[in-house]
């Protein structure tokens, strides 16, 4: 089962993300895996337009297929389908729950404070979430960098996103980023599942799908996108 779909509505894009289990969101170093590449030029950001109607979706589409969304794959956002995350997270985490790793001195303490920040209020808005742990200006530093390493480490993912309103209850704005962790926004579906197998062979099941879905790729790129 190769790619073969083009992205023009909403659906489409909950279709692919279902179908196919893993699509970034922009272009990288594996030609043709993205929604970019997928997409009809009418939903796509253009220079010196408002309207991108793909931005807008992310939300939905998380809530309606269930998938989770993240940077992923070379610190880019990806789609990642309820199905395949699992096996995604047991890789990631190579078979540690997050108190594991950290034991094993494999996390930091900067990253044991904002998973545990995180854990305890989930699902938590972007700006609430340093807000609690006091991150930015005159305080703590580095949150971006620690929320990213927990999504690449599959410990956090985005559970959807937040709007401004205006006073008439229109959305606005660029949404704000909500988090959350796959074990409290999968539930024991997932607790149950994601340590059924062994990481190294989590990682072969997704290699050998990446390479069914794209035979054209170089595999040493598949490989690296998948580090």
């Amino acid at each position: 089962m190769a790619f073969d779909f083009i992205i023009g509505t909403k659906e489409d894009l909950i279709k692919a993300v279902q179908t196919y289990g893993f699509l970034p969101l922009f272009a990288g170093s594996v030609p043709g895996f993205s929604v970019e590449e997928h997409a009809v030029p009418e939903i796509w950001y253009s220079p010196g337009s408002d309207d991108w109607p793909v931005w807008e979706w992310k939300g939905p589409v998380i809530r309606e297929s269930g998938c989770a969304y993240g940077k992923f794959f070379e610190k880019r956002a990806a789609f990642i389908s309820r199905e395949w995350f699992p096996d995604f997270a047991n890789y990631r985490r190579d078979g540690y729950d997050f108190d594991a790793r950290f034991d094993d001195g494999l996390a930091s303490y900067a990253d044991k404070d904002l998973y545990e920040l995180l854990d305890a209020n989930a699902p938590a808005v972007s700006t609430g979430l340093k807000k609690l742990g006091g991150y930015g200006k005159g305080g703590r530093k580095g949150f971006d960098t620690v929320i990213t390493r927990l999504q690449a480490q599959a410990y956090v993912l985005i559970s959807d996103f937040v709007y401004a309103r205006s006073k008439d209850g229109r959305e606005y704005g660029w949404g704000l980023a909500q988090y959350s962790t796959p074990e409290r926004f999968f539930g024991p579906s997932f607790r149950e599942t994601v340590y059924c197998r062994d990481p190294a062979e989590s990682y072969e099941r997704i290699l050998k799908h990446l390479k069914e879905l794209m035979p054209q790729a170089d595999e040493k790129r598949i490989r690296k996108i998948l580090r």
